[in-house]
């Protein structure tokens, strides 16, 4: 499915958020509204977690040729990105992207080669969208899409923490430390084995949370997802393996063949750091959708 011409920008933002994002989109609205005056922009406030998506949706269905841009961190963009991947199941063409203005700004700062205002005035004048690929992760009665990373274990826990801190090197080191040390290992069942693990993430591109060099091969529409899976070894040697994650050392298995696992237990799914509680004996399904999100770059 092809987006319809861009006529249209509708500016997703959180007004209570404590971060850039109601500022960055004002700026963005009077830049674009001056450099393209016939280019409708809109902005559009959340109520409540969860209206992100809700909002996406809606004005995707409204009107074909519409862009969403999600002025926030990952997590916020994760809820647009959805929303229009329902519209695009419902029939509606339409396309998104994120200002960013979190804290870590993965995804942003992996797929964006300069500002999106100047990408937004080009595809205005006819520029062609691009495609990206996203991660569809299904399973306990639920079906959802990650733009970036979906992960189980204390990696996406603890990078998480990370990314909503704003903490010196030593308030760092002694929160992955807190962190770690009251971690309880998984167990997961892959392929007929029993898994215990630490950490199991699905990426689609190559960092994560900032500080994460997961894979330096990964590109975001190159139709595969890297998985980096930490076994179960103890405490001292979960630290070390982080650090290796950290300095991007860690090995990652390149797939384009769907990972089946089931839980054993009840754990937190993260999706681009939003959390979603699975129970045990589900049974998820992570595969890579090709280039499944229209956007502008």
């Amino acid at each position: 499915m092809s987006p319809a011409p861009l006529t249209r920008v509708v500016v997703v933002l959180n007004p209570n958020s404590t971060g850039d994002g109601p500022d960055n989109a004002r700026r963005l609205q009077e830049e674009l509204q001056r450099r393209v005056p016939q280019l409708e922009v809109e902005l559009l406030e959340t109520q409540h977690a969860g209206h992100a998506e809700d909002l996406a949706r809606e004005a995707v269905a409204a009107r074909p040729g519409t862009l969403v841009v999600s002025a926030s961190g990952d997590g916020g963009y994760h809820e647009v990105v959805n929303g229009l991947l329902q519209a695009e199941r419902e029939g509606h063409e339409g396309l998104a992207a994120v200002l960013p203005s979190g804290n870590a700004n993965d995804h942003a700062t992996a797929t964006q080669e300069r500002p999106l205002v100047e990408a937004v005035v080009d595809a205005a004048g006819g520029r062609p969208p691009v495609r990206m690929d996203l991660l569809e992760v299904s399973g306990a009665g639920r079906t959802r899409v990650a733009h970036s990373y979906a992960g189980i274990g204390i990696t996406p826990v603890a990078a998480a923490a990370l990314n909503e801190h704003d903490l010196d090197a030593v308030k760092e080191s002694m929160l992955v430390v807190r962190a770690f040390w009251s971690y309880r290992p998984l167990a997961i069942v892959h392929e007929g084995r029993r898994l215990r693990i630490d950490s199991l993430v699905f990426a689609n591109i190559d960092r994560m949370a900032k500080y994460a060099q997961l894979s330096e091969d990964s590109a975001p529409d190159d139709g595969r997802f890297e998985t980096l899976l930490i076994p179960h070894r103890g405490k001292l040697r979960l630290l070390a393996e982080f650090a290796r994650v950290l300095r991007g050392a860690h090995e990652v298995e390149s797939r384009r063949a769907p990972y089946v696992f089931r839980t054993e237990s009840p754990m937190p799914l993260q999706l681009d750091g939003e959390v979603f509680q699975v129970e045990a004996g589900s049974t998820l399904t992570v595969r890579c959708l090709p280039l499944a999100l229209a956007t502008v770059r």
